[in-house]
């Protein structure tokens, strides 16, 4: 048979015909389901303030600590967080917490015991620990779960009484203990000290969070005598402002002149930086130091996992802290499937729902939404994350999603892009700003579930 070519070959006739083009992909988006889900509320002036009823507060319940030169250490001004010593001078701080003594602990082992003498205060520095106490019909029953940064017990502590429960790790780990004698020995140098000390212990305590009350009276029979009231409110409400996602988007005229067919240059280009703008805006919601969703959550709204990997009770658990209208859970991804394993371990599989055009665990009729922008902390096989709860809306009393109410060029709500010129090299800049910031309402619009374990698999063999 003769190799000779009988017709025009297709790489040639490839020259003449017409190539189908995608608009340019990025592997970088995602649903971004958080912010579509936020109520976005209209800020006039870039301040949103909100105003509370005055409530108590003691408090973030979390001393810090630190290793240098092998040797891990209290963060002196974070026993601020104990009331008594909020306003204690930092030497007599300093003093305090060279006085702590680390201690290490095995899986199992008791801490203390129930009915002892609180001589000790308790920091845990790493793994997790239950209170356990025995309840009005000497059954066992489970307090709360504790982990790194949590302290116990204060209040025995403070007044030299008796543990009010026991403790006992469920992890290895380590803690920083210090002696009650230690704190009479500095409240005996520092009269000031010394009372609040005395007033703190002899005080009945509030709940954290709880709101100042309002007298009233209730009731069908009698005269009784109506208390007069008025409901307080916070001196210093906190103002949220409006932060920012930046940058400056460069085209070239020669790009934007000539290559323009059949996509326009300068729209994919800010297309694509749009879609960056609001990748970075969902991250800075949920972790920023300063309004994160994260960094907002009250001491009462933190749950530990009860042994590590997310299970339908520890998402039990965060329903009992956002009880009132629950909107949305907001996991990582893997968070997620590491919950479906322990549902699926249980027999309890979690019902779908099709939510935003794509199917969704529920867990209880609330969703689970996934986000990359969720932490996870040390090895992406084996390492830890959380899972957020929010209710949303102002009406709910919950979280909302802040912008301006009209900036300059807008492109999309809270988003602008502003001509800034051509420079003498025939390139053209625009400066791409999204502004936004997120607000808890009150706090138990918001709960987090923490140290969440998303490496565990089981086997079924």
């Amino acid at each position: 048979m003769s190799d000779q070519q009988l017709s025009l070959s297709p790489d040639v006739a490839r020259q003449l015909a017409t190539t189908t083009k995608t608009r340019p992909q990025m592997r970088g988006i995602t649903p971004r389901y958080l912010l579509r889900v936020l109520p976005w509320v209209d800020v006039a002036a870039g301040v949103y303030r909100v105003n509370r009823r005055r409530s108590f507060v003691l408090g973030d319940d979390r001393i810090s600590s630190y290793t240098q030169d092998g040797e891990t250490r209290v963060l002196a001004e974070d026993l601020r967080e104990v009331p008594y010593l909020a306003e204690a001078d930092g030497a007599l701080l300093s003093e305090l917490a060279e006085g702590f003594e680390e201690v290490a602990f095995d899986a199992g082992q008791e801490l203390t015991a129930e009915g002892a003498a609180a001589e000790k205060l308790w920091v845990l520095v790493h793994g997790r620990a239950e209170k356990r106490a025995t309840g009005k019909y000497d059954e066992d029953t489970l307090i709360e779960v504790i982990g790194e940064g949590q302290f116990f017990d204060l209040d025995a502590w403070s007044g030299s009484g008796p543990m009010p429960y026991r403790v006992k790790a469920i992890t290895a780990g380590s803690a920083l203990c210090l002696d009650r004698a230690a704190l009479a020995r500095v409240a005996g140098r520092d009269e000031s000290l010394n009372a609040r000390l005395q007033a703190y212990a002899a005080a009945e305590r509030p709940t954290p969070g709880a709101e100042v009350p309002v007298d009233l009276t209730a009731g069908h029979t009698g005269e009784p005598e109506l208390p007069g009231t008025y409901v307080e409110y916070e001196d210093a409400p906190r103002e949220y402002h409006m932060t920012l996602a930046q940058t400056m988007l460069r085209i070239h005229t020669r790009v934007s002149d000539l290559y323009n067919e059949p996509m326009d240059q300068t729209r994919t280009q800010a297309d694509l930086t749009v879609q960056a703008l609001r990748e970075r805006q969902e991250w800075s919601v949920l972790n920023h130091r300063e309004f994160g969703l994260f960094h907002n959550v009250a001491p009462g709204q933190r749950v530990q996992t009860l042994t590590g990997p997310p299970t339908p009770d520890d998402l039990d658990e965060l329903l009992s802290r956002v009880w009132k209208q629950p909107g949305y859970f907001v996991a990582h991804p893997r968070a997620i499937a590491a919950f479906g394993r322990e549902c699926t371990r249980r027999g309890v599989p979690p019902v779908i729902d099709t939510s935003f055009g794509s199917p969704l665990l529920t867990w209880r009729g609330v969703p689970l939404l996934p986000s990359d922008k969720v932490r996870l902390n040390g090895p992406e096989g084996a390492g830890t994350s959380e899972i957020l709860l929010i209710r949303t809306g102002e009406a709910e009393r919950g979280v909302v999603g802040l912008r301006p109410s009209g900036v300059p060029d807008e492109i999309e709500p809270g988003l602008s892009m502003r001509n800034m010129g051509m420079d003498n090299r025939g390139i053209t800049s625009y400066l791409m700003t999204a502004y936004f910031n997120a607000a808890v309402l009150v706090e138990d619009a918001i709960a987090v579930l923490q140290n969440v374990e998303v490496g565990t698999y089981h086997d079924y063999s």
